[in-house]
């Protein structure tokens, strides 16, 4: 993409409400407009940065055996009436009349809708397991809400659901979307620490919220360091062998983990001082088991090997692609700008003509463009008229993982600068070696 026809209107200072660095970087960025309270459009840059994050969420959901679908974000206040949620779920909810006077709201979770899905169509256990996800835009009016799209009223969520005959397969279905967020984080550079969590008003008795640590955190988190140097799941893990990923969960559950709402300081202290770790945390993902909550009021049943009919046994997992941007952000930046993981940068590559108008300059910047792109490398290639100054601010500000400098000083001597943003290096090298390099 080259820069003098892309729309990146970039800030050279961030407005005074702007209270976190994820906030404050993505309004500079170009990344994200408010247009109102808690709501936000996603610009060119933000927008990219957002469809590969949902697509490494799509292919680790995809992997562990859920089926993708698109659910409204309309829904019927009676749906909520059968479960009994729609009085207690609170003010968050924005509740609308149609013009019929039918009463309907701006969806914060599916857990009724799906279900509704489900009992029309699933009878029997032999349909089971099914686990159903989509990745929609959902509505929660916070009475505050502030940080940008890290706490928004409107944000982008996936959240999966589980149907299985007992508690049994409910559990396996639980540790198959366990393993999937571990890999998930890991892929967009994350470390994503899985800790015993409040149900809230979800429900049920099991919940893990999956935390990355930053200092910027949003709430207080007590783990053992040893979860630091845990290794990820790997690609190839069977999603299907139940002892294999069970060993998996119990590994990843037996040091202590806990968020603030859970946390037990008698039994933190019992770890040894230098194992302890007490640091402002992140929520990335949050997953429930809530067995019969939802089926049982809404009569979502199914026949059993043995003829009886039952109410199935649910769980619903959570990610939410727009606020873990935010999150990203907030555990990957410096003073100049963000520090994007490569997975989900808007483009790999910055490509900075110095001179531009200059032959020689041009012809070597058009050249490397043509040949990396050509290699399906995402390329913005900056060939405007700005000073050095202001294109290399631009490009730290925006993050992109390698930097490209062409100017006329080091091109007379056959070589081109490369620069790694997250380490700062930089090195001189043919526009050759350095389409080489990019590409491998």
């Amino acid at each position: 993409m080259r820069l003098s026809r892309y729309f990146l209107p970039i800030l050279r200072e961030a407005p005074r409400d702007a209270e976190i660095v994820s906030h404050r970087l993505m309004l500079r960025a170009g990344m994200i407009r408010q247009e109102a309270a808690g709501i936000y459009a996603f610009l060119p840059l933000g927008h990219r940065v957002l469809t590969k994050v949902c697509q490494i969420v799509r292919e680790e959901q995809n992997r562990a055996g859920a089926i993708e679908m698109l659910m409204p974000t309309i829904q019927s206040a009676d749906l909520w009436r059968e479960s009994g949620r729609y009085d207690d779920y609170g003010k968050e909810m924005l509740r609308i009349e149609d013009r019929h006077e039918r009463e309907m709201l701006f969806g914060p979770t599916n857990e009724e809708m799906i279900t509704e899905i489900f009992r029309a169509s699933v009878k029997s256990y032999k349909q089971l397991p099914l686990n159903l996800y989509h990745i929609q835009w959902k509505f929660r009016d916070e009475v505050r809400p502030r940080f940008g799209v890290y706490r928004s009223r409107e944000f982008l969520m996936k959240d999966a659901y589980s149907f299985d005959l007992d508690a049994e397969g409910a559990r396996h279905s639980y540790n198959k979307m366990f393993v999937a967020y571990l890999r998930t984080f890991a892929r967009m550079g994350l470390k994503a620490i899985p800790m015993v969590a409040d149900t809230g008003p979800i429900g049920g008795n099991l919940s893990h919220e999956f935390i990355i640590l930053a200092s910027t955190g949003e709430s207080e988190v007590f783990c053992q360091n040893d979860f630091l140097e845990f290794d990820v799941p790997a690609e190839g893990v069977d999603f299907d062998e139940k002892t294999g990923l069970q060993k998996i969960v119990d590994r990843w559950t037996s040091l202590y983990a806990a968020t603030s709402e859970k946390h037990d300081a008698a039994a933190f202290e019992k770890i040894p001082e230098p194992k302890r770790l007490s640091a402002r945390g992140i929520e990335v993902g949050h997953i429930f088991y809530f067995g019969t909550k939802y089926s049982e009021p809404m009569k979502a049943t199914v026949s059993g090997p043995n003829g009886n009919v039952s109410p199935v046994h649910m769980g619903s997992y959570g990610i939410g692609p727009s606020r873990l941007v935010a999150a990203i952000i907030e555990a990957s930046h410096d003073d100049k700008g963000i520090v994007w993981p490569e997975a989900i940068a808007p483009f790999k590559v910055g490509l900075m003509n110095l001179k531009q108008g200059d032959a020689a300059t041009d012809a070597a910047c058009e050249q490397l463009y043509s040949a990396l792109t050509g290699k399906g490398i995402d390329v913005l290639y900056d060939d405007t008229d700005e000073r050095a100054g202001a294109k290399f601010a631009t490009m730290d500000l925006i993050g992109l993982p390698w930097q490209v400098t062409v100017g006329p000083k080091a091109l007379a001597e056959g070589k081109v600068e490369i620069k790694r943003r997250s380490g700062g290096e930089r090195e001189l090298v043919t526009p050759e070696e350095a389409i080489n390099r990019l590409s491998g």
